[in-house]
């Protein structure tokens, strides 16, 4: 009876582990690679389950996903369409920066979807321009980063600005670009897993602190 009972302690903690889930959101082009590539690589080496959603969604002709083209040329297919995956929950919704975040800034599905995590508690995460679409879709939050690029747009739009590579204010993570990704990512890892987990993931990363 004892070893069936932690046999069912290790599944629960297992599915529970197994249960954290991210959204990180595409618009059809210009999201910056490294800014979905890098997050989604961490967070899935941290036990997190990943969906990358095309806000393009499914060719008509063939119900197949359609690849984005990012800011640099790479291109990435979807793992779902946004429209299939907007009413699901998510343990954090991700936004990326590049050109592309103006396509999420005006798109007011995906405001929906920031506005219902928000006030559910739920996390989110914005890295480089990523921000702007938090300000455009009204997520009020005490203080961000962003890319240098944004960052009157973002001291008018209401936010404090910080200089550091990743803030975190309330249940909003921010960052400033390509070359805070792992850091962003390391530390969404820390709220949604424990300082431990990663802490785990740096040296196999071959990441300098």
């Amino acid at each position: 009876m004892k070893n069936s009972k932690n046999h069912t302690n290790y599944m629960n903690l297992h599915i529970s582990r197994m249960s954290k889930s991210a959204l990180i959101i595409l618009a059809p082009e210009g999201a910056e690679e490294t800014e979905v590539i890098i997050p989604g690589d961490v967070l899935t080496r941290g036990g997190i389950q990943v969906e990358y959603a095309g806000l393009e969604g499914k060719c008509p002709k063939t119900g197949m996903m359609r690849p984005v083209k990012c800011a640099k040329g790479a291109q990435i297919m979807p793992s779902a369409s946004f429209d299939d995956v907007k009413d699901k929950k998510f343990d954090i919704v991700i936004i990326p920066g590049g050109p592309g975040s103006s396509t999420l800034a005006e798109s007011s599905c995906v405001g929906g979807v920031l506005q219902s995590q928000f006030k559910s508690g739920g996390l989110i995460g914005a890295i480089c321009a990523g921000p702007t679409v938090l300000l455009k879709h009204g997520i009020k939050v005490d203080e961000v980063t962003g890319h240098y690029s944004v960052k009157d747009k973002l001291i008018e739009g209401g936010y404090k600005y910080s200089e550091d590579h990743v803030v975190v204010s309330g249940k909003v993570i921010t960052s400033q670009g390509p070359g805070t990704a792992f850091e962003f990512a390391l530390k969404i890892v820390e709220i949604m897993e424990g300082a431990e987990k990663a802490k785990e993931l740096v040296k196999p990363l071959c990441f300098k602190c």
